[in-house]
């Protein structure tokens, strides 16, 4: 089952994909940014297998790769293959769903460095109603609307975020893992026109929650229901602080319930589009942050805050150069070493 992960105390990390198409210089460079709490970075410039949703798609159940989209074969019998993910779900047998380096090349890197002594090692797969929204069977229907497919669909995430987490504390030494679900369409929760169920969002967190051993996270960097992803307890939820604040800090009291459970907000306060980032300077950034952290503290104690924040870019930093990339995850780091040294946080 998982759980929360220890306080980070207002350290930085960073978000998913970066320009890279070498990841021996990826992870050194993540490396370098957040030595406390780094990430194993994705690199989809490298190919199509190493993007969102393409790099979690070898196991799936009827899945083929046509004119570079990730489709569902509706018109042959899966089912065999369906009831094998059932049944290794069952039997939690996560080794056939490791990855393979043509999708995660950074992943693989990361587990070579000697990062056993890190506060928290991340890393992240794609999160069900992602995943099931982006893929399209042969009427060009989101398999997420097929109620059995989106059932298998949490369940082989399950055991590809279970296998993660495994292989990098056997590889890495590191005690504790946080897996984080990137989920940009959870922004669809509560919309008409492209409808989303709670509930079927809740069983499939639910499923992967039940097989996952360390952290479990979720990212969404825009808007959503952010009270209803608070109550499903993920370790830590990662926004875009830059954008959404606003709207997030509309659920105080939620936030307040969700700190003192030990839940830790990730601030996407640093913008991870370059052309915004550069018309920022950290001093710009810090400020928006302390305007956050002013206005949330007058309902969070500003401990509880400090101990259950960690500061990120706003999203995965891939479209910028590799200098703006760098550029971005070091003003993420000076952020967190100010508030850090504002704070007079020892931890």
């Amino acid at each position: 089952m998982a759980k929360m992960i220890p306080p980070p105390y207002s350290r930085a990390t960073g978000v998913g994909g970066l320009p890279h198409t070498d990841p021996v210089q990826a992870c050194s460079d993540v490396l370098a940014a957040f030595p406390d709490v780094p990430y194993v970075p994705t690199l989809p410039n490298r190919g199509l297998l190493e993007s969102i949703v393409f790099c979690d798609s070898e196991q799936l159940p009827g899945g083929f790769i046509r004119e570079g989209r990730l489709l569902y074969d509706s018109t042959k019998d899966n089912t065999a293959a369906m009831e094998q993910v059932y049944m290794d779900f069952v039997e939690q047998n996560f080794a056939r769903y490791a990855l393979h380096e043509n999708y995660a090349s950074g992943f693989f890197e990361m587990a070579k460095r000697p990062v056993g002594g890190v506060r928290v090692l991340k890393c992240q797969v794609t999160g069900p109603v992602t995943f099931g929204m982006q893929v399209v069977d042969a009427e060009k229907r989101p398999i997420y609307y097929d109620t059995q497919l989106a059932d298998v669909l949490s369940k082989m995430i399950a055991l590809r975020a279970r296998w993660c987490e495994n292989e990098l504390r056997t590889r890495t030494g590191v005690k504790e893992t946080l897996v984080v679900l990137n989920e940009p369409y959870l922004a669809s929760l509560g919309s008409s026109v492209v409808p989303i169920d709670k509930e079927s969002v809740k069983s499939g967190w639910q499923d992967i929650a039940s097989l996952v051993e360390g952290g479990l996270g979720v990212h969404c960097c825009s808007n959503t229901d952010w009270e209803f992803v608070m109550g499903l307890d993920p370790a830590v939820i990662s926004l875009d602080a830059y954008a959404t604040a606003k709207e997030f800090l509309l659920y105080a009291d939620a936030i307040r319930a969700y700190m003192e459970r030990g839940g830790v907000v990730a601030w996407g306060i640093v913008p991870a589009e370059y052309k915004i980032f550069a018309t920022e300077t950290v001093d710009s950034l810090y400020a928006k942050y302390r305007e956050i952290r002013t206005q949330l503290t007058k309902q969070v104690p500003a401990e509880l805050f400090d101990a259950q924040s960690l500061i990120t870019p706003s999203c995965g930093v891939r479209f910028a150069d590799v200098a703006g990339a760098n550029a971005i995850h070091h003003a993420a780091a000076e952020i967190s070493r100010r508030i850090r040294a504002e704070a007079n946080i020892s931890q």
